[in-house]
Parts: structure tokens; C-alpha cells; sequence
């Protein structure tokens, strides 16, 4: 059964109300007149580029026919992936997802389009389309949830990377939902993604299984290294990275992990580790990249560890080395504030030589390319916190609340629920120092967390 107006139909009424003659209306569109007649006496189908040039040549906008097509072409009659294909790509172009959705709700049921719509998904990823990508992907992870296959196991993976945001509570659903397809992908690319779930988990704070990520990490990129017998140029590896940066990396993950846990001479020993893993011989030029980005690593967090184990005297040298390294500036604030908190060292002097810096955080982390922004925001909202401890512990009770409602707020945006219950427990410890101004406003933002159902993402926190 045809839709009750169809394109052709449109077409021939446009010609007849603008009492254009056919030959007429197929100059301005650029589609001959013949395939014109014949598209409108419904002998011919239309193709996307033709489609196109009549959308153009009715003064419509791009897309304009988009949803009809798709009904005409692919839900009314059998589809073909001669014509399905360049439909999709062209709704990706055009932002059209509804119509992307409801097609390949309907061309699934023939799954021999399987395999055409993975690699399509996997050509719009690498061209920045990305919900359109997430949607393929989805897609085809549906139709093969009860094949024990690496392409679905890749495109669980896709799908977990695609799904990380700034709302945290997704992100843990997220990385739980993926982590048992890990073990279906091939040997090489579980190294990116166990390190992209480790990084997920350490935006978390899940100290233990961030851990635990890190070690396998390590295990298989040793495995793996012990195999290989000559490097693998970039073009030519599965892996985003040399292999001994990923033993590099876990050990870099491991003294994090025991660093956020209180564990500081462990996380020196990794250090350590680590330092002595990029010593290789005759290094590439991409190899000299990680080396210095790892070289950098060991000698700031030498002077971190042995900071936050009440050593005051490396803060110079600290604050010296983050001057030069501007993509670590906020990592490294939260640790000295967290060390001042600790060990209730002045450090207003560090504030003040960063005062300009410290404004600007927030425009900041969208420009950092060091680290991921899960990493990044809750780096922030850590900092935020310590902050406004550090303005209490000096009884600057003014500038506590504002920098306590400004972490508040980070934390809502994130859906980190144990910032909030901290924000609160800050705040209600300090209640009597706050202007009735900011005890109003304190209100109206816990409300609208409320409002944004805070409480039951608590309750469902164990997914």
C-alpha cells in the first residue's frame, strides 16, 4: 500500500499550481525531463540525488522529503541497499535521526543488512557523526544479542564510548552494562578498552576496580608485547597506542589509585615502575611523544606523593613544574588543596599566584585535550570542594559558601551523588555562617535537584 500523498504526487502538483511545463521544472532542478516524467508516472524510482535536486529546485529545504522517502522506499516496499545506504548517509549529513529510527526498525527484519550497516556505523564514527553512528550500532548489537560475536562485542564497546557524558550516574550504567563483552573483543583492542573503562571508573572514584582494570591492563599488554617481535608502525596497529605505553599506562592508573586511596609510598613504587618501562632502546618519533608525556608524569608526581605524605617542602618546585605544564594546572590544585586540608598548611600565596587561573576552570576543561572530560569534571568538583574546606579552616566563611554552591552546582550537572550529600553535609555544618541570601539560594538549587530526581538516582546507584 503507497502513502496517501506520495513525492511524485507532490512533484506534479508543485508543476501544475506553478504552471511550469515539465521541461521547464527539469532545467531548474538539473534532473532530466524524461527520468522526471517517468518519476512522476511512477514507472521509475527515485534515487537520493535526484531527490535532492527536486527538493532544491521546489525551493525546499534539504530533507524536506526525507520521511515520505523513507516510508515510500523502505517501510511500503522491500529495501534495497543500493538506495538504503546513501538514505542513511544523507540523514546523518542532515541531522535527521527520527528518520534514520524508523527505517532500520524496519529493514532489520532482513539480516542480511547486518554487516552493511556495522561498517556504515563504523564510516560515521570516523566522520564525527555520532548519534547517527550510535544508532547503527545499536542497531545491529539488537539483532545480534544472542550471538556470542566479536561485532557485537565492538559495537557494545562503540556504544559504551558514545554514552559517556557529564551525567556520572549514566556513565556507571554504562560502564557496567559493557564490561562483560571485554573479553569477545579481539586481544588487541581489549587494551583500549579496559583503559577506557579503567578511566571511567577513576571518574567515578572507584579506587578498587580501577585498580583491578589497570592490573589486567598490564597482564595483556605485557602478553601481548611478549609476541610481538618487531614494532608495529601506527598505520598499520589495532591499538591507538604503542603496546608499552600500555604497560606504561596501567602503572600510571595503579599509583592513582593508590594515591586518591591514601596509599602514597605505593603509588612512588609505580611510579617508579613506570619510569623504568619508557627506557627503551632506539625509540620512534611517535614513541618519543609518550616518553616525554611519561617522563613529565614521573617527575610531578614524585613531588605529588611526597607532597601529600606532609613533605611542604616540594611545594615550590611543585608550583614551579604546573606553571610549565598548564593541562595538569587543575589535577595538580586539587592535590595541593587536599594536602593543605591535610596537613593544615597555608597556602594562600599558591592561591593568589594562580587567582586568574582559578576563575577561568571552568571555561578551561572544555579545552584540555590531556584528559577525558568525566576525568575532568570531576577533577573540577573535587577542586571546588577542597576549596571551599580550605576558606573554612581560614574562617573566610563568605568565600566558603560561594565556592560550597558553585561545587554544588558541578555536581548536579554531573549527577555525582556522593558531591551532592557532601555539599549538603558542608553546608548544614556551616549553615549559621551564610547570609539569608545564600541560605535562599542554597535552597532553590537543592530543590531543583530534586527536581531533577537526584534522590532516586541514589537509590539506584548499585545498577
Amino acid at each position: 500500500m503507497e502513502p496517501t500523498t506520495t513525492i511524485r504526487s507532490f512533484i506534479e502538483d508543485y508543476i501544475r499550481k506553478q504552471g511550469y511545463t515539465l521541461q521547464y521544472f527539469a532545467d531548474i532542478s538539473g534532473v532530466n525531463a524524461g527520468t522526471l516524467s517517468a518519476i512522476i508516472k511512477g514507472t521509475r524510482p527515485i534515487a537520493m540525488a535526484q531527490l535532492d535536486l527536486i527538493t532544491k529546485g521546489m525551493k525546499l529545504e534539504e530533507g524536506h522529503f526525507y520521511e515520505i522517502y523513507g516510508a515510500e522506499c523502505f517501510v511500503e516496499s522491500a529495501p534495497h541497499w543500493r538506495r538504503l545506504e546513501p538514505f542513511l548517509q544523507r540523514c546523518a549529513e542532515l541531522d535527521k535521526l527520527e528518520c534514520i529510527q524508523r527505517v532500520i526498525q524496519q529493514v532489520t527484519d532482513d539480516r542480511s543488512y547486518i554487516s552493511e550497516l556495522f561498517e556504515m556505523a563504523e564510516g560515521m564514527l570516523e566522520r564525527g557523526q555520532k548519534k547517527a553512528a550510535r544508532m547503527l550500532y545499536e542497531c545491529v548489537a539488537e539483532c545480534e544479542k544472542y550471538q556470542h560475536s566479536e561485532r557485537l562485542a565492538l559495537c557494545q564497546y562503540r556504544i559504551f564510548t558514545l554514552s559517556l557524558g557529564q551525567d556520572q550516574h549514566e556513565n556507571l550504567r554504562a560502564a557496567v552494562h559493557f564490561e562483560p563483552y571485554i573479553n569477545r573483543l579481539d586481544e588487541e583492542r581489549q587494551l583500549d578498552a579496559i583503559k577506557d573503562l579503567a578511566n571511567t571508573y577513576s571518574a567515578l572514584r572507584y579506587w578498587d576496580k580501577l585498580f583491578a582494570l589497570a592490573d589486567e591492563l598490564g597482564r595483556k599488554a605485557e602478553f601481548i608485547q611478549s609476541f610481538t617481535k618487531k614494532k608495529v608502525d601506527k598505520v598499520n596497529r589495532v591499538t591507538a597506542y604503542p603496546l608499552f605505553v600500555y604497560r606504561a599506562y596501567s602503572n600510571l592508573l595503579k599509583a592513582s589509585a593508590c594515591e586518591w586511596s591514601g596509599k602514597y609510598k605505593e603509588a612512588l613504587n609505580y611510579t617508579q615502575e613506570y619510569a623504568e618501562i619508557i627506557n627503551i632502546a632506539n625509540p620512534s618519533e611517535e614513541d618519543q611523544i609518550y616518553i616525554n608525556m611519561f617522563s613529565g608524569w614521573t617527575e610531578v608526581n614524585t613531588y605529588l606523593y611526597n607532597l601529600m605524605m606532609g613533605n611542604e617542602e616540594v611545594l615550590p618546585a611543585y608550583v614551579a613544574w604546573i606553571e610549565q605544564n598548564e593541562e595538569e594546572f587543575l589535577t595538580a590544585l586539587v592535590k595541593i588543596m587536599e594536602a593543605a586540608n591535610t596537613y593544615d598548611m597555608n597556602i594562600n600565596h599558591v592561591l593568589l599566584k594562580f587567582d586568574s587561573k582559578i576563575n577561568t576552570i571552568s571555561r578551561d576543561i572544555m579545552s584540555n585535550k590531556r584528559y577525558n572530560k568525566q576525568i575532568i569534571n570531576d577533577r573540577y568538583t573535587k577542586f571546588l570542594t577542597e576549596l571551599a574546606i580550605y576558606y573554612f579552616r581560614q574562617e573566610r566563611y563568605a568565600e566558603g559558601m560561594q565556592k560550597l554552591l558553585n561545587c554544588l552546582n558541578s555536581a548536579i550537572n554531573i549527577n555525582n551523588y556522593r558531591d551532592i550529600i557532601q555539599c549538603v553535609a558542608l553546608f548544614e555544618r556551616y549553615r549559621s555562617f551564610a547570609s539569608q541570601e545564600i541560605q535562599n539560594l542554597y535552597g532553590s538549587i537543592i530543590k531543583e535537584a530534586y527536581n531533577y530526581e537526584i534522590k532516586k538516582n541514589y537509590n539506584n546507584t548499585f545498577v
